[in-house]
């Protein structure tokens, strides 16, 4: 393999990939991953981390803390995932996607080392080590790292952070995490360590005991990012920002905080995000107000995050939302209903191993649906959604592709309308120009 196109090519084909196959790539150990960072040398220990779980909002905070973090002059990485248009979204520096040239160097070196060992790594855990191996060798100030699922079993988990951060639990992967809020919070807990705070961004009273428990029991610092701070809805600035006044009990402490991701959903993760600002303060980290109000408002500048109530078209506007559990769609909808609009074109696909029914139980029925699939082996077959979502009272039509879908919406909408594209990251993939 001597081009980037062959290696990523061989990644697909050759490693599981749960984003494609689902469960079936799912590793229930980190054996690969420990194997695997003996075989690059331990990258993990030359840079300093922090740890980003959750159901929903994980991917807003870890942007957010890496602008912050970015605008206060510190080498920054960030590793996410899935990605939306580029394998390289998922590894960044300083909001540069990494190299090709790394790419190619760091999977051609595995194949090398890996001749007589025969590990047979996922495409997560390979990925996962690349950049561990990338921050390390360049030596980054700080890397903000994002779980893939779970956590207690996820590959980043073999990292020992500044501090750790769930955002909130909500049922997803409930076939590998547990179909109870308690069982996926335990499967979240897992990040927790020894002597290490953990921020929770969320209240809930079916988890905050076991948060609670095992921060306890592992003397971690806890702190319930909710409980210190509340941003309410922000309004919205003619600029398409969102201004926060942040209270910390009856107390203004940030005020036209700006943020230039919208969604209502994001008065949550910005509290979060504000307590993790604190306790990188309290570490030692130098953090002025200027860095963290530029950091906010600059989120997609400086990171290139996408898919988060990103306007994508207008007259008619054009939303997508990469939100595509329970959790996300409840707020997703509530987002809907204080949005103006004449007639909701809703361009809907979903994979084949979520909770269905629990994500089109919360759909408006006065929409016009417009049932599609992404092109991945996982997706649900857009005639087999239409008929679930009959159930529903749900009514539309089926199209074979998010572009055909789109189109027909574009075609049926007037300028006064909306049409929102959403229920699976991927849809949200193939719609975004």
């Amino acid at each position: 393999m001597q081009s980037y196109d062959e290696v990523i090519q061989y990644l697909y084909d050759h490693l599981p990939y749960y984003q494609r196959s689902g469960p079936a790539a799912y590793k229930d150990n980190l054996d690969n991953t420990i194997a695997l960072d003996t075989m690059f040398g331990h990258p993990h220990h030359n840079f300093k981390s922090v740890h980003v779980a959750g159901t929903n909002g994980k991917g807003s905070v870890s942007h957010m803390l890496t602008s912050i973090l970015m605008e206060a002059g510190y080498k920054t990485g960030l590793y996410t995932s899935p990605h939306l248009k580029d394998f390289r979204e998922r590894i960044r520096l300083n909001g540069e996607m990494i190299e090709k040239e790394f790419v190619v160097r760091f999977v051609g070196e595995f194949l090398r080392q890996n001749i007589e060992k025969e590990l047979e790594p996922s495409f997560f855990e390979l990925t996962v080590m690349m950049a561990f191996d990338y921050f390390s060798k360049n030596q980054v100030d700080i890397a903000i790292i994002e779980v893939g699922l779970g956590g207690r079993l996820d590959s980043t988990n073999i990292i020992h952070p500044e501090f750790s951060v769930i955002t909130n639990i909500s049922l997803d992967h409930t076939a590998l995490l547990g179909d109870t809020l308690g069982k996926i919070g335990l499967e979240k807990a897992g990040i927790i360590k020894r002597h290490i705070p953990v921020i929770i961004g969320e209240t809930h009273p079916q988890t905050s005991m076991i948060f609670n428990g095992i921060a306890k029991e592992r003397a971690a610092p806890l702190i319930f990012a909710d409980q210190h701070f509340n941003a309410g809805f922000g309004l919205n600035s003619a600029d398409a920002r969102q201004i926060f006044n942040i209270r910390k009990g009856d107390k203004v402490v940030c005020e036209n905080l700006r943020l230039d991701l919208l969604g209502r959903y994001q008065s949550k993760n910005i509290c979060t995000v504000l307590a993790a600002v604190e306790q990188l303060r309290d570490g030692g980290w130098i953090i002025p107000d200027t860095a963290l109000r530029s950091g906010l408002e600059k989120v997609v500048e400086n990171t290139g995050l996408q898919g988060r109530w990103q306007v994508i078209g207008a007259n008619p506007r054009v939303i997508c939302d990469t939100g595509h559990n329970e959790g996300g769609m409840r707020e997703v909808v509530a987002q809907i209903k204080q949005t103006p609009y004449k007639t909701l074109h809703f361009v809907i696909g979903m994979v084949n191993d979520k909770d269905i029914a629990g994500v089109l139980s919360l759909l408006p029925k006065d929409a016009i649906y417009y049932f599609t699939k992404a092109s991945i082996p996982r997706a649900l077959d857009e005639k087999q959604l239409m008929k679930i979502a009959a159930f529903f009272k749900l009514q539309g039509n089926t199209y074979s592709s998010v572009a055909e879908a789109l189109a027909a919406a574009h075609k049926n909408a007037i300028a006064d309308d909306m049409i929102f594209v959403g229920g699976s990251t991927f849809i949200v993939a193939e719609a975004i120009p």
